[in-house]
């Protein structure tokens, strides 16, 4: 079972970190997993921003995704390797 498990996880990198999640879990989940503080972006105003609606219309979960700015973390799947960067970390 132990095997299993272990072929069903991947690595990404969070913020220059690597971190463990399930095979196809979406990168909102993968921060969450990762216990990132959830802040994703800042508005124009400078306010966090995070997942809200689970569904990419409210586009709160913005990241950077492999250098390609504004993906949706909640409609994005992990994939191994992947380099995601947050709002935090550029701040």
């Amino acid at each position: 079972m132990a095997e299993l498990m272990a072929e069903n996880r991947i690595e990404v990198n969070i913020n220059g970190s690597s971190v463990t999640v399930a095979a196809g879990c979406s990168v909102a989940a993968a921060l969450a997993v990762a216990a990132a503080p959830g802040i994703t972006r800042r508005s124009v105003s400078g306010m966090p921003r995070a997942p809200l609606c689970g569904m990419g219309i409210c586009q709160e979960c913005r990241v950077s995704i492999d250098g390609r700015a504004h993906r949706l973390a909640c409609q994005t799947e992990c994939v191994a390797g992947m380099r995601i960067e947050t709002a935090q970390a550029a701040a």
